[in-house]
């Protein structure tokens, strides 16, 4: 029966689903359930062509196995569950009912269910971040690059605790985020390609195998190396956990590099600050009451969607544990660990289409910026206070923001009005006196860092 998207629980099979079906046709091909007994087959494949590698085996068997393998179907598995109530002994009935008697004893020979299991997965984690997340981010930041570098001179006001400090440009605060998720980026791939899989047998220790191959080692190497994959220097009957736990932070913690990304853009669209805006559409809304109304809806659904994933990272953590060679708590919690990769994947994506059309206003930048220019100077002019003697400049400076918020003049007049003062103004250079009488060069480097971070990146990621 085929299943309406509607009546699916998750919001990621309707609601996120029906916004981007490419994207989810794309995941589908790597988290599905159809897709993890399609990776689980081709692992089964890649162990009776490891066997006749190793002469166990003639190649017509393999090839035979291989052929049965690209041709099981999900619910030919499911149905033959119902019989087993065993997963993987369900797929290796399916796959020994596509093949001749020659072929049947060597299907998931020497194998246990965790070989399979945890193999095919590190495929497929592997597989998708490789071939859709890593791309996505890439396109994420390709696009925050191209801001950057338009924006490296635009001025604006910088902010910590939620006040002006002072000044940066939009370009330097968006290669922040460049440098996070290039990094978040180089993380990832290298916990993708340092999944783990295993074909060592019941607990570990080739119990099976060793029957066969004086070193069983090289056979599993054999068979891993066929699937682009290598083992650990020991496992159980599972895995070690904590191949996956890497690549699971590495997707969480580059999650929180967009919900912050996300964060600051849509504080940014404040009605008070409105330095940047959401491209709207046409016939788009804001809200169901106030016409008027332009939400940052996609910037906060970001970091909603950030909100339900990242906590998940505490069931990664708890599946590490299993009694002795294994057990089976990690047999229901670890089938959600992929809807952190959709929900990352989602975000992703969405980040990449709304910041492809962010609308930036360089005028209410300026606006914004001297609103509190009059204050900014007061750490260039303590500093260079300091700098020619002033044993107490700090404090100097401090008591002359007092009386600019008394509203009794500007901070460099009543600095160059000071007697106290006099003598070390004196000896300020002309580019010194020119920060101080306009803030707006006290930006440091902040556009030659924006563009030497953009360069950096564009080349570790080759871009």
């Amino acid at each position: 029966m085929q299943r309406d998207l509607f009546d699916s629980i998750s919001p990621l099979d309707h609601r996120y689903y029906a916004s981007s079906p490419e994207l989810f046709e794309r995941l589908a091909s790597y988290l599905s359930e159809s897709a993890t007994i399609r990776y689980q087959a081709r692992v089964e494949a890649a162990l009776v062509r490891g066997l006749s590698r190793m002469g166990i085996c003639p190649p017509r068997v393999a090839e035979e196995v291989e052929r049965a393998c690209a041709a099981v179907l999900p619910d030919e598995v499911y149905a033959e569950e119902q019989k087993t109530r065993h997963n993987i002994r369900a797929l290796v009935n399916v796959i020994r009912s596509k093949v001749s008697d020659e072929a049947k004893p060597f299907v998931h020979f020497t194998a246990t269910s965790v070989d399979i299991i945890d193999t095919a997965r590190a495929l497929q984690l592997k597989d998708v971040a490789l071939d859709v997340v890593i791309p996505l981010l890439k396109d994420l930041v390709r696009v925050l690059i191209g801001i950057a570098r338009r924006e490296a001179d635009t001025v604006q006001a910088g902010r910590t605790h939620g006040q002006h400090a002072v000044p940066i440009t939009f370009g330097f605060a968006l290669a922040e985020y460049v440098s996070r998720l290039g990094n978040r980026i180089e993380a990832l791939e290298q916990a993708a390609r340092n999944l783990k899989g295993k074909m060592a047998g019941a607990v570990g220790a080739y119990n099976a195998s060793h029957l066969f191959f004086d070193d069983p080692r090289a056979f599993e190497a054999e068979v891993l190396g066929l699937l682009g994959l290598s083992a650990a220097d020991h496992a159980t009957q599972i895995v070690q956990p904590e191949f996956v736990v890497d690549y699971m932070h590495a997707v969480a913690s580059t999650f929180g590099v967009l919900a912050n990304l996300a964060d600051d853009v849509r504080h940014l669209q404040r009605t008070e600050i409105g330095e940047v805006g959401e491209s709207f559409e046409k016939d788009q809304v804001g809200s169901s009451t106030m016409p008027h109304k332009r939400n940052p809806w996609n910037f906060e659904h970001v970091k909603s969607l950030w909100k339900v994933f990242v906590p998940r990272m505490m069931t990664l953590y708890m599946d590490q544990i299993s009694e002795h060679q294994r057990d089976l708590t990690n047999s229901a919690s670890g089938r959600f660990a992929v809807e952190m990769v959709a929900g990352l994947s989602c975000a992703a994506d969405r980040l990449v289409r709304v910041m492809r059309k962010l609308v930036v206003d360089p005028e209410r930048m300026q606006q914004n910026f001297e609103s509190t220019a009059g204050y900014i100077i007061a750490e260039p002019l303590y500093i260079l206070l300091a700098a020619h003697g002033h044993p107490d400049a700090h404090e100097a400076v401090r008591k002359l923001t007092l009386q600019v918020e008394a509203g009794e003049g500007d901070l460099w007049e009543l600095a160059m009005a000071s007697g106290e003062l006099a003598p070390y103004l004196e000896r300020f250079n002309e580019s010194q006196r020119a920060i101080l009488k306009d803030p707006a060069k006290y930006t440091g480097i902040a556009a030659q860092r924006a563009l030497a971070v953009c360069d950096e990146w564009e080349r570790r990621l080759n871009l």
